[in-house]
């Protein structure tokens, strides 16, 4: 049984450990404790009032719009596949990149002028979408791993149409990802991501090491043929025992774990963090952005899982007060949850027909 308070968890914790963890990206572990103490960034880094949101959040958000779209499309006999949806969205979301309150072809969200500022965004995808043609998990269009689809995928899972089962769900969060991550390991750590949120948002009782596990096996049975897949599978095996072990420090068990800089590393440092702290989304959120590497990817994806887990209410008021786009994030996790209505409305309609909300 779905719960709107998860999944406005998932999509406002993954922004938080986004926003937190953008401010250190690009520093080393030692310039982060040079400059915020040992512990770390543990707080908002502000700018203009705001803690700023990366290039992660925005694609997440642009994930969301594209399964909406097309989710609307089709139920107006429209052929719209829900990559083509998502790929369509993200051409929407390159605009954003270089100029200024650009309309999109297709997404509501290129109306916000928060939304249209350059964050850091990653390099495959702007290869990617430059080049116009998607990729796919048969027909990949580089050999790149890098977390960018992983760190974006969450919707998929919360999408979850009642005709889905897991495996068509997992094959769209790696369709996703594949759109501009071809190699095995930058499409499956995204397919287990949105199993491992799935589980988590839709099925009660579950707990994290419950979900991680099944996560694992659900990898096993859809990519068991790929090569690289152990590779996932052993980085999360490791994850999962360092987070059991009361002797390894946290900086020890992340470095071992890698930077996160590619996605099977992004995706075992957030499942390290969120099994080692399950019932403290702050800690969690504090192990995972401070490293030396890709603090915001990290965060964000322990951000989804967490957040998924524990819902809206267990994240502290102080990550939520600043947040930019806030409301944005919960307005797009409410329409994940409803749906689009059988009839449709006016909001709706301005949103996922005409690309016009909000209203002027």
């Amino acid at each position: 049984m779905k719960n709107i308070d998860q999944y406005r968890g998932c999509l406002i914790g993954g922004a938080v450990g986004d926003a937190l963890g953008y401010a250190v990206e690009f520093m080393s572990i030692q310039e982060i404790r040079r400059q915020y103490g040992t512990p770390g960034i543990t707080t908002y880094e502000l700018e203009r009032g705001k803690a700023q949101i990366s290039d992660d959040t925005q694609m997440t958000l642009y994930t969301a719009n594209g399964l909406l779209w097309a989710d609307t499309a089709r139920k107006q006999e429209k052929l719209v596949s829900f990559p083509s949806g998502i790929w369509r969205c993200y051409l929407d979301w390159l605009q954003t990149q270089y100029s200024t309150n650009k309309p999109g072809a297709v997404s509501w969200l290129n109306n916000l002028p928060d939304m249209n500022h350059p964050r850091a965004p990653g390099g495959a995808c702007l290869r990617s979408l430059r080049g116009g043609i998607p990729g796919s998990v048969t027909n990949p269009i580089n050999n790149s791993k890098g977390c960018g689809g992983v760190m974006r995928v969450a919707p998929v899972a919360l999408y979850a149409g009642d005709d889905f089962s897991t495996e068509i769900l997992d094959m769209l969060g790696a369709e996703a990802a594949a759109l501009t991550h071809g190699h095995p390991l930058g499409y499956i750590p995204a397919a287990m991501l949105v199993h491992l949120v799935y589980l988590l948002t839709h099925r009660s009782g579950m707990t994290l090491r419950q979900a991680v596990e099944e996560s694992v096996q659900a990898m096993s049975e859809l990519f068991g043929d790929v090569q690289e897949l152990n590779e996932l599978l052993d980085l999360i095996d490791l994850a999962v025992r360092l987070a059991e072990d009361p002797a390894v420090t946290d900086h020890a068990a992340v470095s071992a774990l890698g930077e996160g800089w590619v996605a099977e590393e992004t995706l075992a440092i957030a499942v390290y963090c969120v099994l080692r702290y399950p019932d403290n989304f702050e800690q969690a959120m504090i192990v995972a952005v401070n490293h030396s590497g890709d603090s915001d990817s990290t965060g964000a994806v322990a951000g989804n899982i967490l957040g998924a887990h524990l819902g809206l209410s267990a994240i502290p008021e102080k990550f939520l007060r600043d947040l930019e786009l806030k409301d944005t994030i919960l307005e797009i996790a409410d329409d994940l949850y409803h749906g689009c209505p059988d009839t449709i409305d006016d909001v709706w309609a301005a949103k996922y027909i005409h690309h016009t909300w909000p209203k002027a």
